[in-house]
């Protein structure tokens, strides 16, 4: 077992070897992508060699996790969670390059750098889900959130690509310096951005109830807050999701979601246990807001990108009855959800990529019958839909993700109760426009005039039946995903020791 001493160089730089493989490829891949002219043989090759990439580090990565190396201290995390992280967004990263090779030739699209641009927002995921400094988690961020501005206006010849894109940075900018205040202002507060080095001179100062630090903490929500897509942070989705190209809107509903929630826990359970009185009731209430406006508003949506897009919103909104259960088991349970989700959520978006028609986004009624003419697309987008609703058996995974996530906040020091009943009120509300989708599909005949389903490209028809195959697969044998889950959790300060909500808890710090 490998001992990491991250005050002396060479074992930082040993610490972030994946880390390294993606980022130094990439840089290398650009140069690749731009020295040739523009063609489609050059974006699928540049596509190819990018898939090859992401495997190369997601060797690396699981290489790091079953060796267990051990750390001391420092600005980036070591330890199974981080590694989990990784092969959450690498899957993502891998599945939004081939669905990408393939959209690109569909649209006619030759931007080769397309694709690297979506390693170098994966690298920045990466050193987000590692971050145990807040200018790590800054600079994890920033390097994320640029690449997928440049992403979601890739279209250059949509309208409703450049105004998503334009959206996007705007709100963008403006959530960044509630987040870079919130930064100086714990740092005002504690002298201190490492996460430990936070809470402890938290506990040893009794700055629990410094209005410096806690005004940075609101606007560190706030930051975090539109990164998930949280109500009511959540404007930008709808028209961000809706004018991208389905390959970048997948990577932003699933990896940027996944990355911007391991830094958000990490973060929040990390440097603010005893803050718990503080924080958590504003978390409880952006998850009820969050699920109960994600799920009210998608039943109302023809465009089925745009019913995706608030249905991430309402998954951001379970995803935060995780974060407010304060205890390593909701750690463990979000990590499980977010694989969930990232398989459903690509997959559903691998069917739209064959359905959709040009620039025009694919509704309800392209849907239609979809069982008389591609009845493995049906049945794919079956699976899918029953995983983003949490349906027992055909989508067991996301079922398990949702249990989880029910388990830790009913078994929390502090129970969960109403976020556990908001939450199955919610999915039950879910059903209704999932249940439609899987409707349409099966019972509803095909329009004479409905738009003919072409022949779908090799990358994504190994994208929808990878995904599909993993949520069966994994809902029926969860166990050995489970297990990584819940092995090496970040150092969670639980309230365990907290008679109520109301009293700040003592801490408890376990690994």
């Amino acid at each position: 077992m490998r001992y990491y001493d991250l005050s002396i160089p060479s074992h930082l730089m040993a610490a972030l070897l994946p880390d390294v493989i993606l980022m130094g490829g990439a840089m290398l891949l650009l140069l690749w992508a731009v020295w040739r002219r523009e063609s489609p043989s050059h974006q699928r090759s540049v596509g190819v060699l990018s898939i090859g990439l992401c495997v190369a580090t997601l060797v690396a990565v699981l290489l790091m996790m079953f060796d267990r190396p051990r750390a001391s201290d420092g600005p980036i995390a070591v330890d199974n969670f981080r590694w989990m992280v990784d092969v959450v967004v690498l899957v993502g990263t891998i599945a939004a390059i081939a669905l990408g090779i393939d959209d690109n030739d569909r649209t006619g699209s030759t931007t080769a750098e397309s694709h690297v641009l979506i390693l170098l927002a994966s690298s920045g995921m990466m050193l987000l889900g590692a971050a145990r400094d807040l200018i790590i988690v800054f600079l994890g961020i920033e390097l994320m959130s640029v690449a997928v501005y440049a992403l979601a206006g890739m279209n250059r010849r949509s309208e409703r690509s450049a105004e998503g894109s334009l959206k996007y940075f705007l709100l963008g900018a403006f959530s960044t310096a509630f987040l870079l205040y919130g930064i100086a202002l714990v740092y005002g507060a504690t002298g201190t951005t490492g996460l430990h080095e936070i809470h402890a001179r938290v506990a040893a100062h009794e700055l629990g109830s410094s209005p410096l630090l806690l005004i940075g903490i609101g606007l560190l929500l706030i930051g975090f807050g539109f990164k998930v897509a949280s109500v009511p942070f959540h404007m930008w989705a709808p028209d961000v999701y809706d004018g991208s190209p389905n390959p970048v809107t997948a990577y932003m509903a699933a990896s940027v979601k996944a990355a911007a929630f391991a830094g958000f826990l990490r973060v929040w359970l990390e440097a603010f246990p005893s803050e718990f009185a503080a924080w958590h009731k504003a978390v409880v209430g952006l998850a009820i807001l969050t699920m109960v406006v994600g799920n009210a508003i998608g039943l109302q949506q023809r465009n089925l990108k745009r019913m995706l897009a608030y249905s991430s919103i309402a998954h951001a909104g379970y995803l935060l009855v995780a974060i407010a259960s304060g205890t390593p088991q909701g750690a463990s349970a979000m990590l499980f959800y977010l694989l969930a989700y990232t398989l459903a959520t690509f997959g559903a978006f691998g069917v739209l990529v064959v359905i959709s028609r040009g620039d025009d986004a694919a509704t309800i009624d392209d849907i239609s019958g979809l069982w008389s003419v591609r009845p493995w697309l049906a049945m794919a987008m079956t699976v899918f839909m029953m995983a983003l609703m949490g349906f027992p058996i055909i989508g067991g995974m996301g079922f398990l993700a949702k249990w989880y996530i029910l388990k830790a906040a009913l078994q929390a020091p502090t129970p969960q109760t109403t976020l556990a009943v908001i939450l199955v009120l919610t999915t039950v509300i879910s059903a209704g426009y999932y249940l439609y989708v899987v409707m349409v599909m099966f019972m509803r005949p095909r329009a004479s005039d409905a738009p003919v389903v072409a022949r779908s490209g090799g990358w994504t028809r190994f994208v929808v039946a990878a995904c599909a195959l993993a949520i069966l697969i994994i809902g029926i044998a969860p166990d050995y995903t489970v297990r990584y889950a819940t092995v090496g959790v970040p150092r969670v300060a639980s309230p365990a020791d907290t008679a109520s909500v109301g009293a700040p808890p003592r801490t408890a710090l376990v690994r």
